[in-house]
């Protein structure tokens, strides 16, 4: 079966964003296993005719089973840039997700702190003082309820691994079609994590740039979809 094509949003000779499908990680695995990275610099190669290596540098990652916009810089000037912007957080990172149940508050902030668990391949809420703590950060607020479910607008201000997957599950409304973090349900591809909205600085321009990334046919069995 033939791999669906690159679904790029905003291209220029410093940056590319593209809108990731679900189950397909970022980077980091097998080189014999698809990967968002190879695809990408397989897409540069075969459009700009580059023979040889091609230069991508992926600033930001999005799990596997989570879908939308991601940054890649072209040029590794473009990318320690990018890299700061995140660093300091002044990207806007926006998602949608849909959690499991209702939620007690129309809009509220998560402040958590989160530590690794290499071995189960999880991340874990932990206490401040802990080993290898770091500290969690997210707003949300409700767009609509859906029949028991709830579709959120989530404001990421950290970049934890997994950080709204286990913020979520540990609030008791965790992202629907995510077993991995308690899920009781499945969802078509992956699970309802969408990474909607990137807004930054461009990195030689200095422009802001937003990108925002349509969502997946998989939404449209719960009544969401793009017009």
């Amino acid at each position: 079966m033939a791999r669906p094509p690159l679904d790029v949003l905003y291209e220029d000779n410093h940056l590319l964003v593209v809108n990731k499908r679900s189950c397909l990680p970022t980077m980091g695995v097998a080189p014999d296993r698809p990967n968002l990275l190879a695809e990408a610099k397989e897409y540069i190669r075969e459009k700009y005719n580059k023979p040889g290596k091609v230069y991508l540098g992926v600033v930001s990652r999005l799990d596997a089973p989570v879908t939308g916009a991601l940054l890649i810089a072209r040029t590794s000037k473009a990318a320690r840039r990018l890299t700061e912007q995140f660093r300091s957080r002044t990207v806007e990172k926006i998602y949608w997700a849909v959690v499991e149940g209702a939620m007690d508050l129309e809009q509220g902030e998560l402040v958590d702190w989160m530590r690794k668990d290499e071995r189960h391949r999880r991340m874990h809420i932990a206490k401040p003082e802990g080993p290898g703590a770091q500290e969690a950060r997210l707003s949300y607020q409700v767009l609509r309820s859906m029949g028991g479910d709830t579709l959120l607008e989530v404001r990421l201000e950290t970049g934890r691994k997994h950080q709204i997957r286990v913020q979520m599950a540990h609030l008791g409304r965790a992202i629907l079609g995510d077993r991995k973090y308690g899920s009781s349900r499945s969802f078509p591809s992956g699970i309802a994590l969408h990474s909607r909205r990137l807004a930054f600085e461009h990195p030689v321009r200095h422009e802001r740039i937003e990108v925002v990334a349509p969502l997946p046919k998989a939404w449209r069995n719960l009544g969401l979809a793009d017009s």
